[in-house]
């Protein structure tokens, strides 16, 4: 027995969803997971089934039978028109024989022999096939006067009878040239955390909208609509940190020295050619200098373009599986949540995730004695140099990810702890709007919020026990956060601690 999932478009009419079932129960199925929802799409439904493979088969080939089953997404061109009929009895039934004949669904009529245009039919249609359109215009027009109103082939004029058909031709944009049968399957994940959030009381046209919002965000801020907020560091004499905070997602902090580069965290893979262009407008697009990339979690937004670069990434072993995984859950105890399951598969393709294929991993203590170096709450798992600067990487608790770990170089105060700690004062108004879909379509960002408020405590203390170490050397803590500003504590706050400046790319000046 086996799991397996598909797609049916059934006739909205009584007993179409039971015959179905029929045909499932007839062939042993045991159907584990259905959604109809008739406010979104009247016709679509959504199956999850356990069945014998053999079984599976027949099932499918029943369904195919009778037209309920769902095998293709093909584009669906919506044409709206005008068409003058003669009054005389049977016009409109002449009329309708030739959109029947072209495959056309009709979604809209208007006629009414008493209004302002007493011989007009207003009319919309769907057709599948739009390559049929063009017949069928050119037979009506030799027989009608014909208006043509509208003629849309993107999905977005289409209305709401074929809603998952017009979301499919929306997300084709934003995930290329996908096969149906792929485009389908990522159909049946986003349909689950409708699902899911449907139970949590959010409505399922929103979730939909925000599903697409992310993707739309994404490719609207990558090639000409690329920028950046940029923050320049002269941590030594010969040494140069630059926060790069992106339009979206995480912050890449890169290390300039004399005998190389070094970056922490890589942002999204689609921004990675924007990324390389804004690298060499600084005079550091010489990637044959970049030597190491350390990570510091597995999300998409921190790692999702380090299979771009040669140079290896430094990860921890946790991180490197949930790279290989298909949930950002993967390790906590918020590991079988679907929700953080499905988020994940649709930001990695939204985001062109490529992770780190060169990787050297840090060393495993969970098989060590109970001698662990810790710096406050966080053992101590490696020690690496960056010019005259000595890192120490620290093994998070787990709150925001499983496997995060985070930099720090005690001796200049700085201090990387990512997404555990955040300025949110510092977001832009943009990132902040992109940064609350993540939270709505997983309800939290953290996959152990009870662990990330611990985490975040303890981090906090650690950077106020730095700054007091700091205090003789008239310096405070750079707190390097995951997102936003790099920014110091003030009065217990995070605070900006510099200025900014924005790079815009060069396509769009």
């Amino acid at each position: 027995m086996e799991q397996f999932s598909f797609i049916a478009c059934m006739p909205d009419k009584p007993g179409a969803l039971h015959r179905a079932a029929e045909i499932i129960t007839r062939y042993e199925g045991n159907i584990n997971r259905i959604q109809y929802y008739r406010r979104i799409d009247r016709n679509t439904v959504f199956f999850e089934v356990t069945a014998a493979p053999q079984a599976y088969k027949k099932i499918l080939e029943e369904l195919e039978r009778i037209g309920y089953l769902q095998t293709s997404l093909q584009p669906v061109a919506f044409l709206k028109f005008n068409v003058y009929l003669p009054n005389c009895p049977g016009a409109l039934f002449d009329f309708l024989n030739h959109t029947t004949s072209s495959g056309a669904n009709i979604t809209f009529l208007d006629f009414d022999d008493r209004g302002q245009h007493p011989e007009r039919l207003v009319v919309s249609l769907n057709v599948e096939n739009a390559n049929l359109i063009d017949t069928l215009l050119n037979r009506l027009k030799s027989k009608y006067r014909l208006e043509i109103v509208e003629y849309d082939t993107t999905g977005e004029k289409l209305d709401d009878t074929v809603f998952y058909l017009r979301l499919a031709q929306k997300l084709r944009y934003y995930l290329g040239n996908a096969e149906d049968d792929f485009l389908m399957k990522f159909l049946h994940d986003i349909n689950h955390i409708a699902q899911e959030l449907s139970n949590l009381r959010k409505d399922p046209v929103e979730v939909f909208e925000n599903i697409l919002k992310v993707g739309d965000t994404l490719n609207r801020t990558s090639g000409a609509g690329f920028y950046v907020d940029i923050q320049r560091f002269r941590v030594k004499d010969n040494i140069e940190l630059f926060c790069f905070q992106l339009p979206c997602g995480g912050n890449i902090y890169l290390f300039d020295t004399p005998e190389e580069r070094v970056m922490i965290d890589t942002g999204y893979g689609i921004y990675q050619p924007d990324v390389v262009d804004m690298l060499q407008h600084y005079g550091l697009g010489n990637l044959n200098l970049l030597k190491r990339i350390y990570i510091t979690h597995a999300d998409a937004d921190h790692c999702g373009a380090a299979g771009y670069f040669s140079a290896p990434s430094y990860l921890s072993r946790e991180t490197l599986k949930i790279t290989r995984e298909t949930s950002r859950a993967y390790g906590s105890s918020n590991q079988g949540c679907i929700l953080e399951e499905v988020y994940t598969k649709m930001i990695n393709l939204f985001s062109r995730f490529t992770p780190p294929s060169n990787v050297i991993l840090f060393p495993d203590i969970s098989s060590q004695d109970n001698k662990i170096e810790k710096r406050g709450a966080f053992p101590v798992i490696s020690r690496f140099r960056i010019g005259e600067l000595e890192f120490e990487t620290l093994q998070g608790l787990g709150g925001h990810m499983h496997g995060e770990v985070f930099y720090l170089c005690p001796e200049e105060g700085l201090f990387f702890p990512q997404d555990a700690v955040i300025n949110f004062r510092s977001l832009s108004p943009e990132r902040t709007e992109y940064n609350i879909l993540a939270d709505y379509l997983m309800t939290s960002v953290n996959v152990d919020s009870s662990l990330a408020k611990e985490e975040r405590n303890a981090l906090l203390s650690l950077i106020m026990e730095l700054d007091s170490e700091l205090v003789e050397k008239g310096r405070k803590c750079l707190v390097c956060c995951g997102h936003g500003s790099v920014s110091v504590m003030e009065n217990g706050k995070l605070v900006e601690c510099s200025s900014s400046e924005r790079y815009l790319a060069r396509k769009s000046l």
